[in-house]
């Protein structure tokens, strides 16, 4: 009976699959895709740090570090820090990462260039490795040359990949490789310059690195110095990358669930047609537990071959997520198939399919043989316990499941509320709006409007399922478009003359003033002339800081080991706040010296209003007291600093400035930053236009990976749209017969049903974008702290594009009525 039964409602039930193949092929796509991940990063740990371990400081190397170093050999060495070069063949210039290598680094993996000789020919050649990206953009080759300040080498190759870089982590500062015996021929690391040093070591098997990093660790971390071993770096990419892969669990499971919801509703009718029939049934000798396995078996069979057909498809599906996620990953992924995300998704689509369709297939159970006689709308309801009871059961499994995809309780308990109140918000704004329109019904509109309106609330009616299936996919995909303009407005570079858009870095006092005059001769602004001058901490509050960086109670150490960038000035910043005390903007000679930190620096060292800090200033030690603490705007594209000296202080310390000024064009920027990098090489510019543009870009990649994520939960919510309208057709046609049967016209008919469902995909597809706009807001306003102005895409495309789509999904359901007599249609559909 149950293959009988579902030969004859083959189309309606291909469509409730259709829901269960898209949600389970996201799910198992994604799964398989993060099992991969975490596989690779063990796997591939080594060629990713390119060494076993490696030692590495901020600063010149200490004695004590020194001789940790020395005592353990290393295998390789590298300096690297960001600096200008350029490009004598045609003058170009760029921001670029300097690494001064020496040994056979790496020792795992390779260098990637081409020629593939120029890996091991640039140390012995006496040649540099440029970025091929850089090479590209500069129109240069193999044999040109570059000058890195005083120092000018030919090109051995063009530089592909090096172990621990992504295409995103070198967008900014594309790498440049030259033998580390240059360096300091290039005369670039001066007074105050950033830099790094690296010891890059291979040892045995035998070594046990966990050990070694537990005794080291607490060594250099009292010199300003840390370890990085394979293992800790495998840990943490498969932390950040655990993440991603929540995120993406939680749209394919959001997917999943819309088409669930879509099996419920379309199951609910289809039943609800039936009951006649399993009367007839009972009437017969049937039993109770017969009447409930026909359809109970067509349902497990729908998840069963919908589980099997979504879980191939997601196998296909895994094999794209490297395409769209290599940039951001410093390795490439070796897609392997297992058997259990295969298992799982027939699993799945079974569990979920028979446990969202359980409440309509369980009135089977209560239709009574006399029922035969008297169906009626309000027949064969089931007992509220058990309706209740799987409610509760529905809610425990997504729990459980969301506990297995998160593996955080808290996580998992929060995203069920957060789906239960989406869902209820949507379903309530349709109940309301039914509610509504039967209350204050507008007697007096014409015949096909209340016609149109009247269907909305008519016996198996969809408008609710409708509405939620619309409105959670347009939801999800309006709330990426809100939330990247929350992200690029935090990086908003306004191209007028108020604002800075060159940072012009490492300018020394001597060159500081040819430097404003040659920005001055191009006819640009100095908008502002940073000094800035270097220290640590001695004590805090009476306390050594060599003696705090023991404290093992104490949760956030880091500014205890760092090296602070401070400066001086009179006035505040638009980035900065006083929360606490008061500013002090000079000080004349002998005057106790009151500074002003930053909250995040108060709240990590736990000092507060009247405490004292002393610094180290270029071997100087200097008793300051704090005056105020400011909240600062570090996201801001513009120089802002932990600790703020007031002028009268600092004036006479070592000290290097950073200017600021404006161009109009890129072509003003090339100028400026040629001749600079001419005359000084050892300037570093950053043109803020193109880091904004870079910012743009990531964040368009990563809305493409969302989106693709959220084409899932669209593309389900159409599914069980047509399903929805497909599975109430033969009563609407039936309808439609008996209004033409009375004299209605093809026009009328055609313009009732397009009224209901152009009323249904608006409401839908606005109240998702409303709630979608909501939850930006408080992102907006407790998570980013910043002013949200919307984006016009979603109300100007998803809500006529949507509504449109539903309006064109229902107008082919009536096509049957329209072409042909009422007679022929009850006839066919008898």
């Amino acid at each position: 009976m149950a293959w009988r039964d579902a030969k004859a409602s083959k189309v309606r039930l291909l469509l409730f699959m259709a829901s269960i193949i898209l949600g389970i092929a996201a799910v198992v796509s994604i799964q398989l895709f993060s099992t991969n991940l975490i596989d690779n990063i063990k796997k591939q740990s080594k060629s990713i740090l390119g060494a076993d371990y490696v030692i590495k400081t901020r600063q010149v190397p200490t004695e004590r570090t020194k001789a940790i170093v020395d005592s353990l050999k290393p295998d390789a060495s590298e300096v690297n820090f960001v600096s200008m070069i350029a490009f004598p063949k045609n003058g170009g210039t760029k921001l670029v990462e300097v690494r001064g290598l020496e040994g056979d680094f790496p020792f795992y993996g390779t260098i990637d260039t081409q020629p593939t000789s120029a890996a091991v020919s640039y140390q012995e050649s006496g040649g540099a490795l440029v970025d091929a990206t850089l090479m590209l953009q500069f129109n240069i080759k193999p044999g040109d040359s570059i000058k890195v300040g005083k120092v000018t080498l030919p090109i051995s190759g063009s530089l592909k990949a090096i172990p621990g870089t992504t295409a995103i982590s070198t967008s900014v500062a594309p790498p440049i490789v030259i033998p580390n015996r240059f360096i300091e021929d290039t005369e670039l690391l001066q007074f105050g310059s950033r830099k790094e040093y690296k010891y890059f070591f291979k040892v045995a098997e035998s070594v046990n690195l966990e050990a070694l990093d537990k005794v080291l660790r607490p060594k250099l971390k009292a010199e300003s110095a840390s370890i990085n071993t394979h293992i800790r770096t495998s840990e943490r990419l498969g932390n950040r990358y655990e993440n991603v892969s929540k995120f993406l669990n939680l749209a394919a499971f959001i997917a999943l669930l819309l088409g669930c919801i879509g099996i419920a509703s379309s199951v609910h009718i289809y039943i609800k047609e039936k009951l006649r029939a399993i009367a007839v049934l009972k009437c017969l000798g049937a039993s109770r537990k017969q009447s409930f396995y026909i359809f109970l078996i067509q349902i497990a069979g729908i998840g069963i071959i919908g589980g099997l057909l979504g879980a191939l498809i997601g196998v296909g599906l895994q094999e794209l997520f490297p395409l769209f996620l290599k940039d951001f990953l410093p390795f490439t992924v070796e897609i392997s198939i297992s058997v259990q995300p295969i298992i799982m998704g027939i699993l799945l689509g079974l569990f979920m399919s028979v446990l969202f369709s359980l409440l309509p297939l369980l009135r089977t159970w209560y239709v009574s043989p006399l029922e035969v006689l008297r169906v009626d709308e309000q027949a064969s309801k089931e007992p509220l316990k058990v309706r209740l009871l799987v409610f509760a059961s529905i809610l425990v499994f997504l729990f459980l499941f969301s506990v297995w995809l998160l593996n955080d309780v808290m996580y998992a308990l929060g995203f069920i509320s957060v789906t239960v109140i989406a869902f209820s918000v949507l379903a309530g704004v349709a109940i309301l709006c039914i509610r509504g329109i039967r209350r204050y019904f507008p007697k007096r509109w014409g015949f096909t409007a209340r016609q149109s309106l009247l269907n909305l609330f008519r016996p198996n009616n969809q408008t609710v399922v409708l509405i939620v299936a619309i409105g959670l996919g347009t939801s999800l995909i309006s709330t990426l478009y809100f939330s990247k303009d929350i992200l690029l407005a935090k990086t908003d570079i306004e191209q007028t003359s108020k604002n800075a858009n060159i940072i012009i870095l490492d300018v020394q006092l001597k060159q500081r003033e040819a430097i404003e005059n040659n920005i001055k001769a191009k006819r640009l602004p100095i908008l502002s002339n940073i000094p800035i001058v270097t220290m640590r901490m001695h004590k805090i509050k009476d306390k050594l800081v060599n003696e705090l960086r023991q404290d093992s109670t104490r949760r956030r150490r880091g500014f205890l080991n760092h090296e602070f960038r401070s400066t001086y000035r009179d006035s505040l910043l638009n980035s900065e706040d006083v929360i606490r005390g008061e500013w002090v903007d000079a000080l004349g000679p002998n005057e106790p010296i009151v500074i002003s930190i930053s909250e995040n620096l108060a709240e990590s060292t736990q000092v507060d209003i009247g405490d004292t800090i002393v610094f180290n200033v270029q071997g100087v030690l200097m008793e300051t007291t704090i005056g105020s603490i400011r909240k600062v705007d570090w996201q801001q594209l513009q120089p802002n600093f932990n600790v703020v000296f007031p002028k009268g202080v600092l004036e006479k310390a070592p000290q290097f400035n950073v200017i600021l000024t404006s161009v109009t064009d890129a072509e003003s920027s090339a100028d400026l930053q040629r001749d600079l990098v001419a005359k000084y090489p050892n300037v570093s510019i950053i043109d803020l236009r193109q880091v904004y543009t870079i910012i743009e870009d990531i964040l368009d990649k990563v809305s493409w990976i969302i989106n693709f994520m959220a084409f899932f939960s669209i593309l389900t919510g159409i599914i069980v749209l047509i399903g929805s309208v497909r599975t109430s057709k033969y009563q609407r046609i039936k309808e439609s017969v008996l209004l033409r049967t009375i004299g209605a016209k093809n026009k009328q008919i055609l313009q009732i049903s397009a009224f209901e469902y152009l009323f249904l995909g608006l409401l839908g597809s606005l109240v998702g974008i409303l709630l979608a706009l909501l939850s930006s807001l408080c992102l907006a306003f407790f998570v980013f702290k910043e002013a949200f102005i919307p984006s016009l895409i979603p109300f100007l495309v998803f809500l006529p594009g949507i509504t449109l789509l539903v309006l064109a999904i229902g107008l082919t359901n009536i096509r049957t009525v329209l072409q042909s007599s009422p007679l022929e249609v009850l006839r066919r559909e008898g």
